[in-house]
């Protein structure tokens, strides 16, 4: 611990936060607007402040001092000496302690008091007021710590894009309920990378985990007063620091452990990260950290009334990344994961807002282009969630090459065709085509449509089956929260039922969805517990739900319905493993014959008929058939037919030229995984199921 009576030194501008160098820790903190800003040591258990020391210099607007003789694990916090002036954007509140935008660890928890606003709660002037309370006591503290880890001989599995296949996962929900795991590890770090968790991401085929959001994040107050708390993590604290209830051991390191194991069994690790806002609110919230050490930089503010926050995500605040020192925050936390977690790519949420410029939406944003041309980051996977709620916020295809989208498109379209809409069939045929009318642009490759059924917002895949309507009572909303369109159907029965002859329907629908992720162009994605059928009980928007609701119901694995589903998704994952045409790096367009009469790619009708104009216009017209023809890397060529039958009958479809001896890849009318052969000309294709054809040429 530093001596609380040392002299702060000169120290120096960069790098940012707290440098432990073992003579000492550099502090570093950006501010253009403060006056004046109080580094605060606290002892280690973080309740009584020991010295308040001034940052003796400034230098391009960032604040530093060294301080000779500090040690690991100090903790320490800051004040902000400057203008209470909302109206002009500025809410400097010294009596405020603030958390290091910086920091790599946090110590404690937001203890929520109203001495944690800048302004006093239910004055009449509301936030023009001024709070003079103290917040140390109720503010989790930062850690100098050492980012020193032996990585051996770690490598990046660097799986091509067009192999990969993603796996959505929560990290407590993932194993709290796994009762091979050690208790005190279920729900960590520690259990995702425990070999009962490897060993079944690889045995149904999963290349990349993708984490909902690890970094610090806060409990919001007002779940916490109605007992729910903030399942989801979408409300970020810190930018650099791990969520330390993700952390059994309490340290760092688990994670780099975790992720080390991962690499060594093939898995890459792709974090959900959440640059568009903050903990803070919009300006009736809190000031943690960005609010009181420089409110006017960090958020972007209404300009003819700057008292206001943007609101563009729909949490009250947007951060201001057109800022040169927020933008800079955001890219050295980006390259502080990769470089010193081994982190292999990341998931903007709401990355329309991180494309904004002042004109709006811009795929040559100053963020873009910073992340494109970083000589880091360019080398990792990146994938956006294409919208916000902002002016012109939904922009699917709309990001600069490099960049895959979560495709909405893909999700509701296929939710409809397997239910049976009329009018589906030219929208299933692109969304099966890798979405090209949408990403077929600028050099871009199918893998940029992450094609998905489900994922953590939203009906699981088992709720898409048994609900028509949402369930989400217990959130304390009146059910009015989460999306009201489903795109979903209950067959004859809201929510869980006896009745055979639903189940069997319903399983028939699971399978049929499933394939048609994995059997699309473009990079599935699985929502977690999907492969074994689990289900939310109706609620899609369980971002409070930090219970069994949630949670993974690894129990219900085991059932043998649960059990084959799981085989049917390993055996799909195996088949685009097995046949590149399932996973081709180009968009195909149908002008190229593979061979004598096969085009690389082709629709026809269940006659065997190429489809005409007005039978792609006809609603009424459902089934369809999609061939694919491509070489193998052994010179032998692939041709795989896809016959799908959304209807509420069995159909004989009859193949198109030329008739070849076929195998039967795949039929969802039943959950068998045999291969069978026949002579090519038709196959059975029962309702609501569909049938994979290789042709054996």
């Amino acid at each position: 611990m530093a001596d609380p009576t040392s002299r702060l030194q000169a120290g120096s501008p960069y790098p940012l936060g707290a440098t432990w160098d073992g003579l000492g820790v550099n502090f570093a903190i950006f501010s253009a607007h403060a006056e004046r800003i109080d580094l605060c040591l606290f002892e280690p258990s973080g309740r009584r402040e020991i010295a308040r020391l001034t940052l003796p210099e400034c230098t391009d607007e960032v604040w530093h001092g060294y301080l000779p003789g500090a040690e690991l694990g100090q903790l320490y916090g800051y004040r902000a000496y400057g203008p209470y002036e909302p109206q002009r954007g500025h809410r400097f509140n010294h009596h405020k302690l603030l958390l290091d935008p910086y920091t790599r660890r946090l110590a404690g928890e937001v203890r929520w008091t109203d001495a944690l606003y800048g302004y006093r709660l239910g004055a009449g002037r509301q936030d023009l007021s001024f709070d003079r309370r103290d917040s140390a006591a109720a503010m989790p503290k930062a850690v100098v710590v050492d980012d020193a880890f032996n990585w051996g001989d770690d490598r990046p599995p660097a799986v091509p894009w067009q192999d990969t296949v993603i796996y959505e996962a929560h990290v407590r929900g993932l194993t709290r309920l796994r009762e091979d795991i050690r208790p005190n590890e279920r729900g960590t770090f520690a259990a995702l990378a425990s070999p009962q968790m490897i060993e079944h991401l690889q045995r149904i085929g999963v290349t990349a985990v993708e984490l909902l959001p690890i970094h610090a994040f806060v409990q919001d107050r007002y779940l916490l007063e109605k007992g729910l708390r903030n399942y989801w993590g979408y409300n970020t604290l810190g930018f650099f620091a791990p969520e330390q209830a993700y952390l059994s051991s309490g340290s760092n390191n688990e994670l780099r452990i975790a992720i080390r194991r991962l690499h060594a069994a093939g898995i890459e690790v792709i974090l959900d990260v959440v640059y568009n806002h903050t903990a803070e609110g919009s300006e009736l919230g809190p000031t943690l950290s960005f609010r009181g050490l420089d409110n006017a930089s960090y958020y972007r503010l209404l300009p003819d009334n700057p008292r206001h926050c943007i609101n563009d995500t729909g949490t009250g605040n947007t951060l201001n990344i057109s800022h040169p020192r927020v933008l800079q925050m955001v890219m050295d936390s980006l390259r502080h994961w990769v470089t010193s977690y081994h982190v292999d790519g990341f998931r903007f949420d709401l990355g329309v807002t991180l494309g904004r410029e002042g004109h709006g939406f811009d795929p040559g944003s100053g963020f873009f282009d910073a992340l494109r041309q970083d000589p880091v980051l360019q080398r990792v996977k990146l994938i956006s969630e294409p919208w916000d709620i902002g002016p012109g916020g939904y922009q699917l295809g709309g990001h600069p090459v490099g960049f895959a989208e979560w495709n909405d498109r893909f999700r509701d379209g296929v939710r409809r065709f397997w239910r049976g809409d009329g009018g589906q069939r030219p929208d299933i045929a692109g969304r099966l085509a890798g979405s090209g009318d949408v990403f077929d642009r600028g050099g871009r490759r199918p893998w940029a449509s992450i094609n998905y059924v489900a994922s953590h917002d939203g009906f699981t895949l088992n709720d898409i089956v048994s609900y028509a309507e949402r369930h989400n009572i217990d959130n304390g909303e009146d059910n009015r929260d989460g999306h009201g369109e489903n795109c979903s159907a209950n067959w004859g029965a809201e929510g869980p039922t006896d009745d055979p002859e639903i189940q069997a329907l319903r399983a028939r629908v699971r399978r049929s969805l499933l394939a048609t992720v994995f059997l699309a162009q473009g990079t599935p994605m699985l929502l977690a517990g999907d492969e074994f059928g689990r289900t939310q009980n109706g609620n899609n928007n369980a971002y409070c739900q930090d219970n069994a609701v949630s949670w993974l119901d690894w129990a219900s694995a085991e059932l043998p319905q649960n059990a084959a589903l799981a085989a049917f998704v390993a055996r799909l994952t195996a088949l685009r493993h097995a046949h590149p045409i399932l996973r081709c790096r180009h968009f195909l367009h149908g002008r190229e014959e593979v061979m004598p009469g096969v085009l690389d790619i082709a629709w026809f009708d269940e006659q065997g008929q190429a489809i005409g104009h007005d039978a792609w216009n006809d609603p009424e017209q459902r089934t369809l058939v999609l061939r694919r023809a491509g070489a193998r890397e052994d010179g032998r060529v692939d041709v795989l037919t896809l016959a799908l039958n959304p209807g509420d009958e069995d159909r004989i479809f009859r193949l198109p030229e030329p008739i070849l001896p076929s195998l039967v890849l795949v039929d969802t009318a039943s959950d068998g995984l045999e291969e069978h052969r026949f002579d090519g000309r038709q196959v059975q294709v029962t309702a609501h199921a569909l049938v994979l054809v290789l042709a054996l040429a």
